[in-house]
């Protein structure tokens, strides 16, 4: 169990008095020791680019997100589907797509797939290649521009490419740009020359004079290649001039031959401000010029006399459309925010201009402008005559211009308003008639254009930023979920975040499953797109249930047998349905009543086939064969079917093989390779030459043995009969050399993606993959029959061969739980993804290299099966705690993030217990109220009451605060417009209200002060298809289900009356002399508030919250942002001095300051994790955990600089909201970690952090033990350093997550980079521990490092294994 984040001071206040002394901390407590794991990233997207990444026929998208890279694809149904996404250990400034058109580099890059150029605060110009075995870009050349970091005079602003592919052009904020020509050879370097201007080595003052100023847009003006070639290219640049009033646009061209740089031309038109130039593609010297009010069609035919050809005015456009997502006003950054967050989002979203970070108070300058203006733009991808562009004005609307082209000239015709809803920074228009559109802090859409207009099709999720959040244990699912304020008015949501791949619940049943032992679905037909038949196997029964509107009871219809157990059943034919079981195969034939398609009588045809003596053990069903085997003794038969009349079938044996070892499990492919659904992996269909030639001929299965192996088996009925075309022994040992036990494959398949291989899953919770050898393919498996055939009586020992089969490489290992491991295959293709089965469900991803899992969002089941219908066409059916679950598998969905539209901002996020009910804070509402407290159903998304503020307060803050056996809510609010804090970070002058709120619960719904609200939209799923199953009456949705309908007014299993309702009624209220920005409860009895630079402690007299006291006051040099406490200790977050210890001595009545950060530190959050150490986030993007030096001194009489800074990590994004972690999830693996001296669990939860950032990241620090950090700190350092893994635009990795840091802190270690150590084969994990260790500085702890034993791959794999199974 976790303590609620928002409750955590009063959880554990349990001393009564304040003067008695804190606990003391364990050495270990809130340790050095930590590793950070971003669980969830940025969901916002600041760059967009298509092209062909993976290969010339896949139309890719890529999503810069500041810290990470996306490649994703757009569906035909229109919904993104991510293909893979990557931490760039960097932070991103531009990227662009250099088109591989005239096959550049067309040997080294493989078909002319395109590069992905990224500017970065490297300094560097990074290349970048999809590479398709690691599934993710890969970097092909770095060019160094400027220093670490980019000033705003260095180069690594802006970036933009000719639509050639030849010139590249780049620019800094201010004064300074630089052209390179990109190298046409597939040898040498990308970049073949280079020209800066101003020159490098200083220039003339002239040329100095004519670019300086602020370089705002740029874009190349294409011309033919030849003209390009031998005039070189002409580079079109808006720059605003220092002390000027307006924009110019300037026109440089780079005389390659000749070296030199010049400028041609400038234009420059009083009246409207210009802003972007946008170059007309194929049209060889026209561009847009966009200014505001207007956009001017300008001919640059002749750079020399620039000149307007058209001038479209934006404020006369047509009218707009009234859209059924039509969204009134802007989303725009708001002004008069007290802590400066929307001006620090609005630079690290939108990258709009340079920012201080000391200045944390200032206003947004991002006013209103009078005129609209063309906010983001998108050319039509596929080649036209007529070229067509979409924009998007700042008002939300949507126009298309269409260029056409006459013998009078060139004319621009302007759309109506294709539709109308939030401003966008960047669009999209793709292959397939879609548009994606991305809003600022909103999710954003994919439309479909239309004839007249855009038709919405999906949302992109974006989650940013995130404001608060609070951290729920959800017992049915035996995991956490995140509520957290996310996006700003009007998109203002609470989203409910889980981990792992969301399932959409549909269907739970009562638990009255018991003694399940398998699950499987049957399709009546091979062609057949969808199931047919649900069968469930228990103990002594078996049962048919039909797939469809209803699941009902068939199993009579049938023809399977009832009174026994199946082992295995599937379709062999046509209308032709095996049940295997102990005794026999049963050959079946369904009627009309079961299906359709069934036979025309009353009861189903059925025909038995009977072993000789023995029991059958295990067995699977393919198209045309049937594969079971006996334990004792070993035998494998493989048997198929004849046709004895149209109504009459029957079974025969075909070959029976004597083996050596026992079978332990035996999977039939389909023969022929299934045709691949729409999945993001889908690459080129050439796949087929990656097949061993001899699994061409005849039939294809697989065995596991208890040898223990896998074995890759052929059966032709040519004569061959049945021969072994591979096999991969399973020998695995520890870190201590013995042999690992239990190594008995449980499950195995066969994959097929890009190339062959094969999976099994073993029964001590381990994965393995094997791969064939490179020369297998080329030399094929043609080889002598590795079996003897006899026949006469098909008595084959295995084991006596002619010949050895292709020996399988194990590829890479790795351990998913201890249970046994089962796959369960999405489709019958053999590309399709897998659901791995043992602790808990994973999701495998076969498209990728090595092994790559990712958690599922469900509860640990013991069986599981596809269903696919009509009705539910990615439905998977869950068997878990004696019930079944029917949910649909959306893995393709970007983020787990369940979205409740709250509509204003929600600023503030805690969970009340006792009602099971959500307190949200709003803000900016469009009402005559500008703020309210609701509180919400987590299930549904309701609003079920609200409190509103006065007109024109502003709510900032809110806790739950205990007086005597209840709850009451302390309201802080500000009653001044403007901003709270000074640019020297000092409190300005306002007014507060602190607020007292009781929280009752009444059968009566009328109140003063309350306003019972309509229900919020909702993303829940409404109805289920699937209302019931024959057999057990009226089966309904899961309480538990956070997808369940917004009628279900029930929580774990508790049923809420609908009369009943939790009221917010207003005990008292104060004015206070400031903004009351945070409160935090201490002790049983107190809480703490601020106002400006002063905090209070105050409580209530008599346990009456009608009356509030204050007893005491402390103060600060600046203002107060955050306040948290731990038992009697008290932490205050400053704006500018960062974290200060405070102690409260009750008889007195005095706070007494004793601990002072040591540095100035721009404080956004923290929390005491025990009495003497803090957690603190600040406003640059670090997260740092500082202590007091002497654990046994508690009072200083100078506290100056006395906190020690412990260990710190600089994510690179600006965490508003930090919370204390819960439990995490320990591996039970074996013994090998502790023989080895690492700890296997985490003995407290107390010092996990979870951190949610404005990019809309989740980030998790984990402590761990000090040789655990010492093993994987040498891991991680080579991992930084080896070109497969280091960082991919050219950063120093330590430099990079030390920054803003002292260099002499702990580092945090980065789980994202030790996370990569798992998607590598055991060949390249080896390739990494043997690089040599990178330079270590002369300190003492470099010194220690050197001394570290060599490092040993189980080792570290297993403790990775357990880091990705706890915080995945």
């Amino acid at each position: 169990m976790m303590a609620a984040p928002e409750d955590e001071s009063s959880a554990q206040s349990q001393s009564s008095s304040a003067t008695a002394a804190p606990p003391s901390a364990s050495p270990s407590s809130a340790g050095d020791h930590y590793l950070a794991k971003c669980i969830l990233r940025p969901s916002v997207v600041l760059q967009v680019a298509h092209g062909y990444f993976r290969s010339r026929s896949s139309r890719d998208i890529v999503f810069g997100k500041e810290t990470c890279i996306e490649l994703v694809i757009i569906g035909e149904d229109g919904v993104v589907e991510s293909v893979c996404e990557q931490n760039v250990f960097g932070t991103i400034k531009d990227l662009c797509v250099i088109p591989q058109n005239n096959k550049l580099y067309s040997n080294r890059l493989q078909m002319g797939k395109d590069l992905l150029a990224v500017l970065s605060d490297s300094g560097k110009l990074s290349f970048l290649s999809f590479s398709n075995e690691m599934h993710r870009f890969s970097p092909i050349q770095h060019v160094q521009l400027s220093s670490l970091g980019n000033s705003r005079v260095q180069l690594g602003r802006m970036l933009t490419v000719d639509s050639s592919g030849l010139f590249l052009a780049v620019t800094a904020y201010h004064d300074h740009f630089a052209l390179f020509s990109l190298s046409t050879s597939s040898m040498g370097d990308i970049i073949h020359e280079r020209i800066s201007y101003p020159s490098e080595d200083g220039g003339n003052g002239s040329s100095v004079q004519a670019i300086s100023g602020t370089i705002w847009s740029m874009c190349f003006i294409s011309k033919d290649f030849n003209e390009s070639k031998e005039y070189g290219p002409v580079l079109a640049i808006v720059i605003n001039r220092k002390g000027s009033l307006i924009n110019e646009l300037v026109l440089f061209r780079w005389n390659v031959k000749e070296e030199s740089m010049c400028l041609i031309s400038e234009y420059v038109e009083a009246g409207a401000l210009a802003h972007s130039i946008v170059e007309v593609p194929h049209s060889s010297g026209f561009a847009f010029l966009f200014r505001i009010g207007d956009a001017l069609l300008m001919d640059l035919r002749d750079p020399q006399n620039p000149c307007c050809l058209f001038r479209t005015s934006l404020d006369l456009v047509p009218a707009s459309l009234v859209e059924e997502h039509f969204v009134e006003d802007s989303c725009r950054v708001q002004d008069g925010d007290d802590e400066g967050l929307f001006n620090v989002a609005a630079c690290a979203l939108l990258e709009l201009r340079d920012y201080d970070p000391m200045f944390i108070d200032t206003e947004s300058d991002i006013g209103k402008l009078s005129s609209k203006h063309v906010s983001s733009w998108t050319w039509e991808p596929e080649i036209n005559h007529n070229p067509r562009m979409i924009i998007c004005l700042d008002d939300g609307e949507f126009f298309m211009f269409e260029l056409i082209y006459e013998d009078d000239g060139v004319k621009v015709n302007l759309s109506e308003c294709l539709y109308k809803g939030l401003p966008c920074n960047k669009i999209l228009w793709v292959d397939g008639g879609f548009l994606a559109t991305f809003a600022e802090m909103a999710d954003g859409t994919v439309f479909r254009l239309g004839t007249e207009k855009l038709h919405w099709m999906s949302s992109i999720q974006n989650i940013a930023p995130i404001l608060d959040f609070s951290v729920m244990d959800d017992q049915n699912e035996k995991r956490d979920q995140i509520f957290a304020c996310c996006g700003v008015t009007p998109e203002g949501s609470l989203r409910i975040i889980r981990s792992g791949i969301n399932v959409e619940k549909l269907l739970k049943t009562a638990p009255v499953y018991q003694g399940i032992t398998g699950t499987w679905t049957v399709k009546m037909k091979l062609t057949d797109v969808y199931h047919s038949f649900l069968v469930l196997s228990f103990v002594e029964e078996t049962r048919i249930l039909s797939v469809g509107l209803s699941f009902k009871d068939v199993t009579d219809s049938v023809g399977f047998q009832s009174d026994v157990c199946t082992l295995a059943c599937g379709i062999v034919a046509d209308g032709l349905l095996v049940q295997i079981h102990q005794d026999a195969i049963r050959l079946c034939m369904p009627t009309t009543d079961a299906h359709s398609d069934g036979i025309p009588v009353s009861s189903p045809f059925f025909s038995s086939w009977f072993p000789e003596n023995v029991s059958i053990s295990l067995g699977a069903v393919g198209q045309n064969l049937i594969v079971v085997s006996t334990s004792n003794p070993c035998f494998l038969s493989i048997l198929g079917i004849k046709s004895l009349s149209s109504q009459s079938c029957e079974i025969y044996e075909i070959q029976r093989v004597t083996l050596q070892y026992e079978v332990s499990c035996i999977s039939v492919p389909q023969k022929n390779i299934g045709k691949k659904r729409s999945r993001a992996s889908s690459l080129d269909n050439s796949c087929k030459a990656a097949i061993p030639s001899g699994m061409e001929q005849g039939y294809t299965f697989l065995i596991g043995t208890h040898k223990p192996s896998v074995e890759v088996l052929s059966f032709s009925e040519d004569g061959v009969g049945v021969r072994v075309l591979a096999s991969g022994l399973v020998s695995l040992t520890n870190t201590m050399g013995t042999v690992i036990s239990g190594c008995i494959p449980q499950d195995v398949r066969l994959v097929l993606v890009d190339q062959l291989y094969v999976l099994s899953g073993l029964r001590n919770g381990m994965l393995l993959r094997f791969e064939w050898p490179p020369f297998s393919h080329t030399s094929g498996l043609n080889c002598p029959d590795y079996f003897s055939y006899c026949k006469e009586e098909m008595d084959i020992v295995v084991g006596k061969r002619d010949d050895l089969p292709i020996n399988l490489l194990l590829i890479a290992t790795r351990r998913i739980g201890i249970t046994p491991v089962f796959l369960v295959p999405f489709s019958d293709s053999l590309d399709s993804d897998i659901i791995a089965l043992s602790d808990r469900p994973w999701l495998l991803q076969t498209a990728r290299q090595s092994l790559s899992y990712t958690s599922i969002s469900f509860q640990p089941s013991t069986h599981a099966t596809p269903v696919c219908s009509s009705e539910c066409p990615q439905g998977v059916l869950f068997v878990s705690e004696n019930c079944l679950h029917l949910v649909e598998m959306v893995h393709s969905k970007r983020l787990n993030a369940q979205k409740f539209h709250l509509g204003g901002t929600p600023r503030k996020v805690i969970y009340h217990s006792e009602s099971k009910l959500l307190i949200v804070m709003r803000t900016d509402l469009y009402d005559t109220c500008t703020s309210d407290i609701c509180c919400v159903d987590p299930l549904s998304g309701s609003v079920l009451s609200s409190y509103k503020l006065k007109p024109g307060e502003t709510g900032k803050s809110m806790e739950l605060v205990r007086v005597g056996n209840e709850h009451v809510l302390v309201v802080g609010t500000s009653l001044s417009s403007g901003p709270a804090i000074l640019p020297s970070g000092e409190a300005e002058s306002t007014k507060g209200r602190l607020i007292i709120l009781s929280l009752e619960h009444t059968h009566n719904s009328d109140s003063g002060s309350m306003t019972i609200c309509s229900k919020a939209g909702s993303s829940s799923q409404r109805t289920s298809p699937f209302r019931d199953v024959v057999g057990y009456a009226s089966e309904q949705l899961s309480s538990s289900s956070l997808c369940s309908s917004p009628d279900d007014n029930s929580y774990d299993g508790i049923k809420l009356d609908e009369a009943e309702t939790w009221q917010l009624r207003l005990a008292s209220s104060t004015t206070w002399p400031g903004m009351v920005l945070a409160i935090c409860p201490y002790l049983d009895h107190y809480f703490l508030a601020s106002a400006g630079n002063a905090f209070y402690v105050c409580g209530f007299p008599n346990d009456n919250p009608e009356r509030m006291k204050r007893f005491a006051v402390g103060r600060t040099r600046f203002m107060i942002t955050s306040l948290r406490t731990y038992f009697t200790r008290i932490v205050v977050g400053d704006c500018r001095d960062g974290v200060l210890f405070y102690s409260y001595h009750e008889d007195s009545k005095k706070l007494l300051q004793i601990y002072c950060d040591p540095a100035q530190r721009l404080v956004a959050d923290c929390f005491l994790m025990d009495g003497n150490s803090v957690a603190v986030s600040d406003r640059k993007g670090s997260i740092a955990i500082l202590s007091c030096k002497d654990h046994s001194d508690f009072e200083y009489s100078s506290p100056e600089s006395n906190l020690n800074l412990n260990c710190a990590y600089f994510m690179g994004e600006i965490a508003m909201a930090i919370k204390k972690g819960c439990n995490i999830y320990k591996l039970p693996a074996d013994d090998g970690l502790q023989s080895n001296g690492l700890s296997k669990s985490i003995n407290t939860a107390d010092d996990t952090i979870i951190a949610g950032t404005l990019l809309g990241s989740i980030f998790v620090f984990a402590p761990i033990s000090s040789e655990e950090y010492e093993l994987l700190k040498a891991v991680q350092a080579k991992l930084g350093i080896h070109p497969l893994t280091a960082p991919v635009l050219g950063n120093d990795h330590k430099e990079f997550r030390g920054r803003e840091n002292q260099s002499q802190a702990t580092k945090i270690l980065d789980g994202d980079m030790l996370a990569q150590f798992l998607e590598l084969t055991n060949r390249q994990q080896e390739s990494v521990l043997s690089t040599p260790q990178p330079s270590q500085s002369t300190s003492k702890a470099s010194s220690k490092q050197l001394s570290f034993p060599p490092l040993m791959l189980h080792q570290v794999v297993q403790l990775l294994e357990r880091v990705h199974y706890a915080l995945h």
